[in-house]
């Protein structure tokens, strides 16, 4: 590849992280030797910052994109994501109508809930709220999860949508409203831009569904050997497994190689 500068992302789980979710010697040197070169690393991730961090230990990084893009950090601070205003009034409608819904709000790093998430995400911190969500009042939030048992179910919750906001089933039967805008290729524009890199000078890693609008978008979308179809297809090339290092290797070779 050409010595530009490049800004390389990677999602965690299934391809930075190996199965045990830890990151190798081997990708934490090649890692450190790209940033050494002036390029900048940036995680991408639907995880939470309080989340992330644990596994992010060994590692330095440029920047982080979490909660698949309502939250974006570099350097350690805060900058301007795509998040949910008004979020109070969002759940007061909800409970209005559903006063038995089982609600959790993301926000400022916090999850606040009003029933136990232990069953859904088993070792997660949360603090259980006063019924009315009174500590939201002013404050915006990354995301909103109502446990639901279908789609079907899911689909009542929409009425309370406005027109920048959306809501997804997860795989643990949760509906996940963001702001439509809250998405990893947003949060990767806006630090290229940031950074004054191109975005064909963007190399991303990923494995799975959410990653595929940033495959998508970046100069070089690759996708783990390990990944789902439709990434695979929506990727330029393919790398190895995140079980075989397959980021720090696609980085050497690619990348360091040519920089000697």
């Amino acid at each position: 590849m050409a010595n530009e500068k490049k800004m390389i992302v990677t999602d965690l789980d299934g391809t930075l992280l190996k199965n045990d979710k830890t990151i190798s010697k081997n990708t934490i040197e090649a890692i450190n030797e790209l940033r050494m070169r002036g390029h900048k690393f940036v995680i991408a991730t639907a995880r939470p910052l309080r989340a992330a961090k644990k596994f992010l230990e060994s590692v330095e990084t440029d920047a982080g994109i979490y909660h698949n893009g309502a939250l974006i950090y570099k350097l350690g601070e805060k900058m301007d994501g795509f998040q949910i205003d008004s979020v109070k009034k969002l759940v007061d409608q909800v409970l209005n109508k559903y006063p038995k819904a089982s609600i959790a709000v993301e926000s400022d790093d916090v999850l606040y809930s009003n029933f136990n998430v232990e069953h859904l995400w088993p070792g997660t911190d949360y603090i259980i709220t006063a019924a009315d969500f009174a500590e939201l009042e002013g404050k915006k939030a990354d995301k909103v999860i109502i446990e639901v048992s279908s789609m079907e179910d899911m689909e009542r919750y929409k009425e309370f949508l406005s027109d920048d906001l959306y809501i997804q089933l997860s795989e643990n039967k949760i509906g996940m409203i963001m702001k439509k805008n809250a998405t990893k290729s947003n949060g990767i524009i806006f630090l290229a831009q940031s950074y004054g890199i191109n975005i064909d000078d963007v190399i991303c890693f990923g494995d799975d569904y959410n990653d595929i609008d940033m495959l998508t978008l970046c100069g070089t979308g690759i996708c783990m050997a390990n990944g789902v179809q439709k990434a695979k297809d929506a990727a330029d090339v393919l790398c190895d497994t995140n079980e075989n290092d397959g980021v720090a290797k696609w980085i050497k070779e690619n990348i360091l190689s040519n920089q000697q």
